[in-house]
C-alpha cells in the first residue's frame, strides 16, 4: 500500500491540517495512557522543523455532536506541550471566525489543537460542508490518525477531497507493517486471536488462514470454540450463533496439515461473585463457573507453538485482562511475544496495547499499532477509507 507521504510534499511556511488520534482517557488531571500521543511526536517534530504552521485536529470520546465538558481536548493539549517541548495551544471551537484569525496569526513552527471535532454532529456524518470548514484552515491534509481511518467521518476523509492528503510518519509505519501482514510477510506466520467477539476474529482467520502455520486461540472467542468441541464451559461467555463459524475453523486446521490450532487446555475460573478462583482442566469447569483467562500449561503451549514462527499478530486479550489475577495470561503472551529475538511481531491496539505496556515490553515488540479497529479492518481485508483517500505515490 503505497501511499504519499508528508516527505513528499513542501511544508515549510504551509498551514498542515494534521489528522490525530489523540482519544485518550484523564483521571483528573492525569493522562491514564499518553501511548498515542508519544506515536505522534515524529510527525509533529518533522513539521516543526521545516516551518510548518501544524493545526491539529482531533477527537475525544463519542460526545454524539454535543459540547462535553469532560471530552474538551484542553488537559491533551497541556500533556503534548509537556512531551513536545513547546506550548500547543488548545482553541475552544474547530471552525469558525475565531479560529481563522487564531490560525491565520499563526508563525512557521508554532502547533494549535482544535477543539474535540465531534462536538459537531457534523463530523461523524461526514458533513461536505463541515469538511470544508474544517479544510480551509489548511493547505495541505495530513493523515496521522491511523486509529480512525476506518471511519468515513469529514476529518478523516471529508478534508481530502478539498486539500492534497498524504499520510504521516505514524500512519506510515501502521501500513507498512500491517500491510505487509495482509499481503504476504515473512513466514512462518502465527496468530494469537483473544477477545471477546468471534465474528470479528473470524473475519480475521479466513482472510488470513491461507498463509497462517499456527492458530492460538484464547480470551471469549476461546469458549465458543470449546463449547463448539462439546466441552461444558459453565456460566462462560458463549456466541451461540458463531458455533458453526468455530466449527469451520477446526474442520479447516484438521484438514492442512501445515495449520495448528492451540486451543485451551487448562484455563482459570471463578464463580460469579469472583469469591472462589482455580485452574482446571477445560472439561472440569463447574456449574456456575465461568472461564476468565488461560491456564499456565495453554500459556506454555502457546509459547512453544509460536517459538519457530518468523511473524506473529496479537489481537485481542486472551482472559478478563481488567481484573486481576485474570491479566495474568495476557501478560505472559505479551512477554512470549516480546522473548521472540529475530521475529516480526505485531500487536493490535486497544486492551491488547495496554497489555504490552503494562507487562513492559513494549520496546520489544516489533510494532504497537494505535489502532483497535483500524487494525482488525486491515487485517480482515478491507479497505480504510481513511487511507483510500491518501495520494497514491505512483
Amino acid at each position: 500500500m503505497d501511499k504519499q507521504t508528508v516527505r513528499d510534499i513542501d511544508v515549510a511556511g504551509k498551514r498542515v491540517f494534521l489528522r490525530v488520534d489523540y482519544n485518550v482517557q484523564f483521571a483528573g488531571d492525569e493522562i491514564l495512557d499518553d501511548h498515542r500521543l508519544k506515536e505522534s511526536l515524529p510527525t509533529l517534530q518533522y513539521l516543526i522543523e521545516r516551518g510548518a504552521k501544524v493545526v491539529a485536529c482531533s477527537h475525544r470520546g463519542r460526545p454524539g455532536g454535543q459540547v462535553v465538558e469532560e471530552l474538551r481536548n484542553a488537559p491533551v493539549a497541556a500533556h503534548l506541550s509537556k512531551l513536545l517541548g513547546q506550548d500547543v495551544k488548545s482553541l475552544t471551537d474547530c471552525v469558525g471566525p475565531e479560529v481563522e484569525a487564531a490560525v491565520a496569526a499563526m508563525q512557521p513552527g508554532e502547533v494549535v489543537l482544535l477543539e474535540n471535532v465531534r462536538f459537531y454532529a457534523q463530523e461523524e456524518a461526514n458533513d461536505p460542508q463541515f469538511a470544508k470548514q474544517l479544510a480551509a484552515l489548511g493547505d495541505v491534509f495530513v493523515s496521522d490518525a491511523f486509529g480512525t481511518a476506518h471511519r468515513a467521518h469529514a476529518s478523516v476523509v471529508g478534508v481530502g477531497y478539498y486539500l492534497p492528503a498524504v499520510s504521516g510518519l505514524l500512519m506510515e509505519r501502521e501500513l507498512n507493517y500491517l500491510g505487509r501482514i495482509a499481503t504476504n510477510g515473512d513466514r512462518p506466520l502465527g496468530l494469537v486471536l483473544g477477545g471477546a467477539k468471534v465474528a470479528d476474529k473470524i473475519a480475521i482467520l479466513k482472510n488470513l488462514v491461507d498463509r497462517a502455520a499456527v492458530v492460538c486461540v484464547g480470551g471469549g472467542i476461546a469458549n465458543t470454540f470449546l463449547k463448539a468441541q462439546g466441552i461444558d464451559v459453565g456460566a462462560s461467555l458463549v456466541e451461540n450463533d458463531r458455533i458453526e463459524d468455530a466449527l469451520d475453523i477446526m474442520r479447516l486446521a484438521a484438514m492442512r496439515d501445515d495449520l495448528r490450532l492451540v486451543m485451551p487446555t487448562d484455563v482459570v475460573i471463578a464463580d460469579a461473585g469472583g469469591e472462589h478462583v482455580a485452574t482446571v482442566s477445560v472439561h472440569r469447569i463447574p456449574p456456575g463457573f465461568r472461564i476468565l483467562d488461560l491456564g499456565r500449561q495453554t500459556v506454555e503451549d502457546f509459547r512453544e507453538a509460536l517459538r519457530p514462527m518468523k511473524t506473529v499478530v496479537w489481537n485481542g486479550p486472551v482472559g478478563f485482562f481488567e481484573r486481576e489475577p485474570f491479566d495474568r495470561g495476557s501478560l505472559e503472551v505479551a512477554k512470549i511475544l516480546a522473548d521472540m529475538v529475530g521475529a516480526t511481531t505485531v500487536v493490535g491496539g486497544g486492551e491488547t496495547a495496554a497489555a504490552v505496556s503494562r507487562a513492559g515490553v513494549q520496546d520489544r515488540i516489533s510494532h504497537v499499532s494505535t489502532g483497535g479497529g483500524a487494525s482488525l479492518e486491515m487485517l480482515q481485508g478491507i479497505n480504510l477509507p481513511g487511507v483510500e483517500i491518501l495520494r497514491d505515490r505512483a
